[in-house]
């Protein structure tokens, strides 16, 4: 019944666009996309394109977003809802346009996904027990593996660092005596991010115990020379012959420990962890910023709005005066 009365409103808009405005069949087309993709979503919400609320067309696009749609088709898509809503209006086919007072989608700022911290336990202890777990089978490299993928782990949520500051950090950037390591980011800039107690412990058992066990393993094929200079390799964390860890292995890795919390968590979702749990606990966001390397504090400000979302819940389950009596 919905999906028939929103193929009514199109096709009398279609109509309306191909001979008083004589728009090119192509531009139709692109028109006739766009807007079936909001009344499918108006529909799974058993809402019709004549009834559609401002905070329905917001959620749409949040969701564009949300499934990485580029910011221009975005924008595209909300400009032929606009054009839609001006002509049911003018039309007296409704009384309010849902599209009024949108920005543009160049001001949104979607918010990162995060996970919580009985989440975050659960994904930094997962190597380790998946390692356990497979007792029978598990041989030294797994042992190793292990203790590295853990150690990686806690250099993502310790420090925010993104999957590529994990793939090229070398030996030589870790201090960790003095409880930091160096990162060179975005453009090459170079920042000091600390190491917690947590971090620190994974690292001295990953460099004492695994690392030399991975750097030992047998690659097949290679000469000596090429063998030599693999093990010899300047790369904090390395896969078995000493090799370069690639972004795809440590998305899985990362995946494959979230999965136990329930959760499929990317590197980067560590990283918003990181950012957003030390708001959380009352860190500024100066500091947030230095850590995260972040040009402008503006985009290290998006972490405020998880904080605040986190203490409205907080509170509406804990003050005895806050849900209406």
């Amino acid at each position: 019944m919905a999906a028939e009365a929103n193929s009514l409103v199109l096709s009398s808009f279609l109509d309306y666009l191909r001979i008083e405005k004589g728009l090119a069949p192509l531009s139709i087309n692109a028109y006739t996309t766009d807007i079936c993709q909001f009344a499918e979503f108006l529909e799974k919400h058993k809402r019709l394109l004549l009834t559609a609320r401002r905070s329905e067309v917001r959620d749409f696009l949040q969701q564009l977003f949300s499934n990485q749609v580029d910011g221009r088709s975005v924008g595209r898509k909300l400009s032929a809802l606009r054009h839609l809503y001006r002509y049911l209006l003018l039309d007296k086919k409704i009384d309010y346009d849902p599209t009024l007072n949108i920005e543009s989608p160049k001001q949104w700022k979607v918010l990162p996904k995060a996970l919580a911290r009985d989440e975050m336990e659960a994904t930094l202890a997962a190597p380790l027990k998946l390692h356990a777990a497979g007792a029978a089978r598990n041989t030294k490299d797994s042992a190793a593996l292990a203790a590295r993928d853990r150690a990686m782990l806690e250099v993502f949520y310790a420090g925010a660092l993104r999957v590529s500051e994990v793939t090229n950090a070398k030996l030589e950037d870790l201090k960790l005596d003095a409880g930091y390591m160096l990162v060179r980011g975005k453009g090459d800039k170079e920042r000091v991010v600390p190491l917690g107690k947590s971090a620190q412990g994974a690292l001295t058992e990953y460099l004492a115990e695994a690392r030399p066990v991975l750097a030992a393993g047998k690659r097949s094929g290679s000469s000596s020379a090429v063998a030599s200079s693999i093990r010899n390799s300047p790369l904090l964390f390395i896969a078995r012959g000493g090799r370069k860890l690639t972004r795809q292995r440590i998305w899985q890795m990362v995946k494959a420990a979230s999965a136990g919390s329930g959760r499929s968590a990317s590197p980067h979702m560590l990283r918003h962890s990181c950012a957003t749990h030390m708001v959380e606990n009352g860190a500024d966001l100066r500091t947030v910023q230095t850590i995260l390397g972040h040009a402008d504090i503006s985009t290290t400000q998006i972490y405020t709005h998880l904080a605040l979302d986190r203490l409205r819940t907080v509170y509406q389950k804990h003050h005895p005066r806050a849900k209406a009596r």
